[in-house]
């Protein structure tokens, strides 16, 4: 039955010449530029073709590695922030440092729409190593959106944005 039906698709494909009418071929262009359009629509959806060819074709291109440059570039304009030594730019600088850790968390898949916290809750250990640490530093960067009287040691700061650094690096890996 089954090479009964092979032999009759083939004996089809084989038929099917210049003489095939022109509707039939029109009905197959229309499916492969549906299918064409498919394809590119989930691949501009997902980071994988980002990730496995223009990324490599940048870095080509530009003769530089971009697999840090980025988000750490951003970071340690973060981290400038801590000379000034004063508490606000504290703050301000861990405000910055959560929201470029939800931009890394974007740009590897995770849902754009959601909160930084929802995200966080869908991370596993395998993807991010210090996640128990980096909730504990969201919790806090909370609390210096919604209370304004919160005290922030510097050496508190110091180490809460050690936590979002190592973060970023273990994010930009994938």
């Amino acid at each position: 039955m089954s090479e009964n039906l092979v032999n009759t698709i083939v004996y089809w494909i084989q038929k099917f010449s210049l003489g095939t009418p022109l509707f039939v071929k029109a009905i197959f262009l229309l499916f492969a530029l549906f299918f064409l359009g498919v394809i590119i629509y989930f691949l501009e959806k997902t980071s994988w073709f980002d990730k496995i060819f223009l990324q490599d074709f940048i870095e080509l291109t530009t003769l530089s590695s971009s697999g840090m440059s980025k988000s750490m570039e951003t970071f340690k304009k973060i981290m400038e922030r801590l000379k000034i030594q004063n508490e606000d730019e504290v703050k301000l600088a861990i405000i910055e440092a959560d929201d470029l850790l939800n931009e890394v968390l974007n740009k590897i898949g995770y849902k754009q729409e959601e909160t930084i916290g929802e995200k966080l809750d869908e991370v596993t250990p395998d993807t991010l190593p210090n996640l128990k640490e980096v909730i504990e530093v969201h919790r806090i960067r909370n609390n210096i959106i919604h209370d304004p009287t919160y005290r922030l040691d510097f050496n508190e700061a110091k180490r809460i944005l050690s936590v979002y650094e190592q973060a970023i690096q273990n994010l930009d890996s994938f």
